[in-house]
């Protein structure tokens, strides 16, 4: 991409500039076609440091886009997005997030709204600013029934590692507590932690309906392709509002 995906960021210095395509009426993101960039941006240094990347035993018990079955290896069910949690979960009225807190990778950072580019891209932050995460507006808001998108930069030029740099370090069990606009506090516990490759994003997983009040952190993982100025995966953080 020639061109910054967030039109606030023309001068923004990242190796990783391609957007996130948004298509059809649900506002499905193609995150795999962000690539490199949407989230990412490689360090100035010579050998950047490497971001945490999930574990094993971090991954979600949700099916895999790439191969069609659960992440145990047995067949999925169904089809449809999976339930988060045993029972139906409190539904908060809708608010926009203003601050996210993460205290096992600690993430204390200002939540930015995202909207779309005239292209149809999902903005991002902008990378001189990539100690901010930035929450997808035409989703719900953190608390509310679906899934709510919070994205964030994995480093930059300008800063180095960034708001969302160790998200693969978090584990099942870990809190996330979000402050809304309105004054409440919706409080999340990760259900798991996986990385996908970019051309097997799990899209319904994280933009797909669902009546649990869910939440899903983005960021870029793997190693920094030099070559392509990219980074090959995602890295997705899954949890559920705490009942």
């Amino acid at each position: 991409m020639s061109q910054p995906p967030d039109t606030t960021a023309s001068s923004a210095g990242g190796r990783h500039r391609q957007p996130w395509r948004v298509a059809g009426p649900v506002l499905v993101a193609l995150l795999a076609l962000v690539g490199a960039g949407l989230i990412g941006a490689a360090l100035n240094a010579p050998e950047p440091t490497r971001a945490p990347q999930p574990s094993a035993g971090a991954a979600p018990n949700y099916p895999d886009p790439a191969t069609g079955t659960d992440l145990e290896g047995t067949a999925p069910s169904s089809t449809a997005a999976p339930e988060s949690g045993t029972g139906a979960s409190p539904v908060l009225a809708r608010s926009e997030p203003v601050k996210i807190m993460i205290p096992r990778i600690g993430v204390d950072a200002t939540i930015m709204p995202l909207g779309l580019t005239p292209d149809g891209m999902v903005e991002v932050p902008p990378l001189v600013k990539a100690d901010l995460a930035g929450w997808y507006q035409p989703g719900p808001t953190p608390g509310e029934a679906g899934n709510s998108v919070i994205v964030g930069h994995v480093d930059s030029k300008e800063i180095g590692p960034a708001v969302f740099f160790r998200l693969g370090a978090l584990l099942p069990g870990d809190g996330i507590e979000v402050v809304r606009k309105d004054g409440s506090l919706a409080t999340f516990v990760v259900d798991g932690v996986k990385s996908y490759p970019k051309t097997a994003f799990p899209t319904e997983l994280v933009y797909g309906p669902t009546e649990e009040p869910g939440l899903r952190l983005v960021t870029c993982g793997g190693d920094f392709d030099e070559q392509t100025g990219s980074y090959p995966d995602n890295v997705i953080a899954f949890a559920r509002l705490a009942g």
